[in-house]
């Protein structure tokens, strides 16, 4: 568990220096990908799944 957190938070930290950066080329979308898999196996996935939903629930009941 320590190695996945320590690789989550790394992956995160590039992901972040990646898009300041202004640009997100294939290397750094490979990256996020990753980070999107490495957090997928972390006991935030239910957490980020759950808000994510919401905001998805939010969004649709919104009429224009």
């Amino acid at each position: 568990m320590a190695i996945s957190i320590s690789v989550v938070l790394l992956l995160l930290i590039l992901a972040v220096i990646f898009l300041r950066n202004g640009g997100l080329k294939i290397s750094h979308g490979l990256v996020c990908l990753l980070l999107g898999f490495f957090l997928a196996g972390t006991n935030m996935a239910p957490t980020i799944h759950s808000g994510l939903t919401a905001t998805a629930e939010i969004v649709s009941s919104i009429r224009p």
